[in-house]
């Protein structure tokens, strides 16, 4: 999604909600940014937020088709100090926080594959199904200082088919302690061959079957993204969030037959009750 829509999404979710209360009043998150979920208030024990997401995206990695999608949002938290273990639709991960400017994630999740009914416009005949499968992440963000203004990211998505890496740099805007507020962040990604291949490679099965050319990809660089993201308390207890993701691809990627845009984007808004 282009980075006006994002603002103006922004814009309009916070002159809705202005008359709420202070987030300064609430206690500190694990660490202050939008990007991270934490339902804790600061304090130690369970936490549980549940809500709904509706997301305008891409029906594809690399289509030119879009569609609404209406999914469930929240996570069960368990805080003890400065580590949170928790489990989020299907991730179940653990992250800690370290010498206040260190934050380590480890999250082992699943990757639901692609399928040919994802194209409406019959653009996937031929390609066959992928299985759904595991997949586990692991990230380090790295503050400039403690009030987390500035950082850096690094991720490593490692799953049946292939190797992700990702490198960011972000900025995050306001004075809250609680992990609302707005932050972007901008990443550039790397990726090998097998999973360059499953996404956008077409083998000699599926070039018969299809009617596309055969396609074969090299690993190396994928994209450079952009990510805006929103969160706001309306009271004490109901949540707004949003969040903007554009991912442009780079010329190998662009150049295969699946590819049918050359980016792929993605906005959503929804709400989270935290208990």
């Amino acid at each position: 999604m282009k980075k006006s829509t994002g603002i103006l999404l922004a814009v309009c979710l916070h002159a809705l909600f202005l008359q709420t209360a202070s987030a300064q009043d609430r206690k500190t998150a694990l660490v202050p940014l939008p990007s991270v979920n934490d339902f804790t208030r600061g304090d130690d024990g369970w936490a549980l937020g549940l809500g709904l997401a509706v997301e305008y995206e891409s029906a594809y990695e690399g289509s030119d088709e879009f569609g609404v999608e209406v999914d469930p949002a929240g996570a069960v938290q368990w805080r003890k100090g400065d580590d949170i273990f928790f489990f989020a639709g299907e991730a179940l991960g653990w992250r800690g926080l370290r010498s206040d400017t260190w934050l380590f994630e480890a999250v082992v999740g699943f990757d639901e594959g692609r399928q040919e009914s994802d194209s409406d416009d019959g653009r996937l005949d031929g390609l066959g199904d992928q299985d759904e499968g595991a997949e586990v992440a692991l990230q380090v963000r790295r503050a400039f200082d403690a009030d987390w203004r500035y950082w850096l990211d690094g991720r490593v998505v490692t799953e049946d088919n292939g190797n992700l890496g990702l490198l960011a740099v972000g900025r995050r805007f306001g004075d809250q302690i609680d992990g609302t507020g707005h932050e972007i962040a901008i990443a550039v990604v790397f990726q090998d061959s097998d999973l360059a291949n499953k996404d956008f490679g077409i083998d000699a099965e599926q070039s018969a079957a299809s009617g596309l050319n055969e396609t074969e990809l090299s690993g190396g660089f994928r994209s450079i993204g952009f990510n805006y993201n929103y969160r706001h308390y309306v009271n004490e207890n109901w949540q707004l969030f949003g969040e903007a993701v554009y991912e442009g691809y780079s010329s190998d990627i662009q150049d295969s037959p699946i590819t049918r845009n050359d980016y792929e984007a993605e906005v959503g808004v929804g709400f989270i009750y935290v208990f």
